[in-house]
């Protein structure tokens, strides 16, 4: 399975990783409007740099979990997780719901408010290159060795390596390692990154206890959903019937009354 190691100590902050991201993805120019959430992320800038509040900054973006909450959260398959690991969307497949923006414990997923016909947007790790063997357009675009792409074990033993050799400069923890059930998105740093939302508790809790309170819901908001619908087709189309009919007795069939006087005419001519 492959994966991206960010190394948070070697990040510049130069963002060619968002802009290659971008052009990659045809994304269009960010509204200049002041955003809701403090990473910056949005339908139209699906990775971006976030601050670190002691100082130094670091890449955000889906973590591509190994248990993605928001694939067991959608109820009618639009997410999945790829066996070479990146999670991915189809649109196609998509009924607005967002119940993959509730499921996601560290608030990825974003949904295109701006649009006439909305859709949810998030990182997609470049799978269709990486199914061609290329790395992610982010990692080719970082020119200071911040991220690395490979096999997410490989990746792993290297994080560790850094860590033993330089312990004066990172934490003794690999982001992503055990967290959440893993991620494809690994992270090593000199200081805790709860700026990028990793929950205070990451390390004692599983994906499933963050996501089971919504995914618990999904059948039955999906039952009432459906129960309304079929109700409001019902309550629609009986008005509809009622509207007919009062119709046909305020203006009778032309044909119909025409038919009515011919035949009192040839009666009336009959008798005389």
């Amino acid at each position: 399975m492959k994966a991206i190691l960010v190394d948070v100590t070697r990040c510049t902050a130069c963002e060619r990783c968002v802009g290659a991201c971008q052009q990659a993805h045809h994304l269009p120019p960010e509204i200049p409007l002041p955003r809701l959430r403090r990473d910056n992320l949005s339908s139209r800038r699906l990775t971006t740099v976030v601050a670190l509040p002691a100082g130094g900054s670091a890449k955000m973006q889906c973590l591509h979990c190994l248990e993605p909450g928001c694939v067991g959260a959608c109820p009618v398959g639009a997410i999945q997780k790829t066996p070479l690991g990146p999670v991915i969307y189809d649109k196609s497949r998509c009924m607005g719901c967002r119940y993959c923006m509730l499921a996601c414990p560290v608030g990825i997923p974003r949904y295109e408010w701006e649009a006439a016909v909305p859709y949810m947007q998030k990182c997609d790790l470049c799978h269709d290159r990486v199914a061609r063997g290329q790395d992610p357009v982010c990692v080719g675009a970082c020119q200071h060795g911040a991220l690395t792409f490979g096999d997410r074990d490989q990746l792993l033993q290297m994080a560790r390596a850094r860590i033993r050799r330089r312990p004066d400069r990172y934490l003794s923890h690999v982001y992503g390692d055990k967290e959440l059930g893993g991620t494809s998105v690994l992270y090593i740093a000199s200081q805790p990154l709860d700026a990028l939302g990793w929950p205070a508790e990451v390390g004692q809790r599983t994906m499933a206890s963050f996501t089971w309170p919504v995914i618990s819901k999904t059948p039955w908001v999906a039952a009432g959903v459906a129960g309304f619908l079929v109700g409001t087709h019902f309550i629609i189309k009986r008005r509809m019937e009622i509207e007919a009919a009062q119709r046909r007795v305020l203006s009778p069939d032309p044909e119909t009354t025409n038919d009515s006087v011919d035949t009192t005419k040839d009666e009336g001519g009959a008798e005389s």
